[in-house]
């Protein structure tokens, strides 16, 4: 299936300090750098600094802890360079010589969180909702109490996808593609996964879920390597072969899919084929769909949505504009009648994965995302839309309208619903 880039972002390959020509273009365009002084900005940290990085030394770096490695800096630089990636390698390397911290480590493993919680998710979704325990997490592990925890579902997308028998008939000779589910959908968020496959199944796709892991992402950007590459190497066990024989594997999760279609190879430095392979047959739910609609593949009997018209407004979170692959959300949401989705201009919601869930770190989220939240205040609509999870349930948090993923409405005008699994 041919992909087409909007941005030269995934071709692009210089990596090294010396391709930086102290433009500053990142640094103007870097969210945080725009709200703290704690951070200098993604140049002066990354390539500039990593000129003078020792790696048989400790590392000197401080301000690396306020980079949110949200990515914008590699999208923006005009010569390929991979900002992101030079100052997410430095934090590895800063973890390395000395240590992880125990926030950040159990920061880094929501999926086991996740599984650990669902059997008693009415109780953790009580304690998490009880500001004295907030305010003892904060003291004690630096956690925010501002934060937006998400909720425990209390089951799992991968315990009901075991349990269901799907009532759909497909032909002997019907396509398959894998569904990439990730961490979030598995415990907070099994509805998401379970509208994906039965859009996916709505047009024709037999679907299949392989065993698979975390996608590493937590890991990666707290600078625990080691334990990313672990996840990483599972999915590209799981999953290599699928995209090696020309089958799709599409994912609901933006941060995790751009995971698994560059970091595996461009941060963690897993270079091998297998890696590569499954970096070209990754799609976003979205793009894959946009993708079908351009065919003519896509079946479009979309109906009006109750209670949802006109316009409704849609951040693309960083993670999504690193695909390098426009708006494809837009796209597809444009073929429900009496619907409009537009983008806000704002470039980051603040939140960036585990970044503002630190008790440092919380003022830096809620001051970056600050024109997001009013654009989406001042809008008016009952809704928003957002392609990732912890973006999602920050800017509902931030600004009080409840927050969806397109597949969400998507489905909703298919007819299609989670009632009666």
């Amino acid at each position: 299936m041919e992909r087409v880039h909007e941005l030269p972002y995934l071709e692009i390959t210089p990596f090294t300090a010396d391709h930086c020509l102290k433009c500053n273009v990142c640094t103007q365009a870097c969210p945080v750098a725009a709200v703290t002084p704690l951070f200098p900005g993604p140049k002066t940290v990354g390539p500039q600094a990593q000129r003078f990085r020792d790696p048989d030394l400790p590392s000197p770096d401080r301000s690396l802890e306020y980079c949110s490695s949200c990515g914008i800096c590699t999208l923006v630089c005009p010569h390929g360079v991979r900002v992101m990636e030079i100052n997410t390698q430095a934090k590895a390397r800063k973890v390395e010589s000395e240590g992880l911290p125990l926030r950040n480590w159990v920061l880094g493993r929501n999926a086991w969180w996740g599984v650990l919680g669902t059997p008693f998710a009415p109780i953790l979704n009580w304690l998490f909702d009880f500001k004295p325990f907030r305010l003892g997490l904060e003291k004690t592990m630096g956690m925010s109490r501002r934060a937006a925890f998400p909720k425990w579902a209390g089951y799992t997308f991968r315990g009901w996808w075991r349990r269901r028998k799907s009532k759909l008939r497909l032909p002997a000779d019907a396509p398959t593609v894998v569904y990439y589910y990730g961490c979030s959908t598995n415990a907070y968020e099994p509805a998401i996964g379970k509208l994906a496959v039965k859009v996916l199944e709505h047009n024709g796709f037999r679907v299949v879920v392989p065993e698979q892991g975390c996608c590493g992402l937590p890991m990666q950007s707290n600078g625990d390597f080691k334990g990313a590459r672990r996840f990483a190497r599972k999915n590209i066990t799981a999953l290599a072969d699928y995209a090696q024989r020309g089958i799709p594997i599409v994912g609901t999760s933006g941060s995790c899919i751009m995971a698994l279609k560059s970091d595996y190879e461009h941060i963690l430095g897993l270079e091998d084929d297998a890696t590569r392979a499954l970096a070209a047959g990754v799609w976003d739910i979205s793009e894959f769909l946009a993708m079908l609609h351009a065919q003519g593949k896509l079946k479009t009997d979309f109906k009006p949505l109750q209670g949802v018209s006109g316009t409704i407004p849609y951040h693309a979170p960083c993670q999504l504009k690193a695909h390098g692959m426009g708006r494809p959300a837009l796209d597809v949401l444009e073929l429900i009648p009496g619907l409009r989705a537009v983008e806000i201009d704002a470039d980051c919601c603040g939140i960036a994965g585990t970044y503002g869930y630190k008790a440092e770190k919380r003022q830096i989220a809620e001051d970056v995302g600050k024109h997001l939240f009013e654009r989406v205040r001042q809008s008016g609509a009952p809704l928003a839309v957002c392609d990732t999870e912890t973006c999602r349930w920050h800017i509902a948090q931030m600004t009080g309208v409840r927050v969806v993923h397109p597949i969400q409405l998507i489905a909703q005008s298919y007819g299609i619903t989670t009632q009666g699994d």
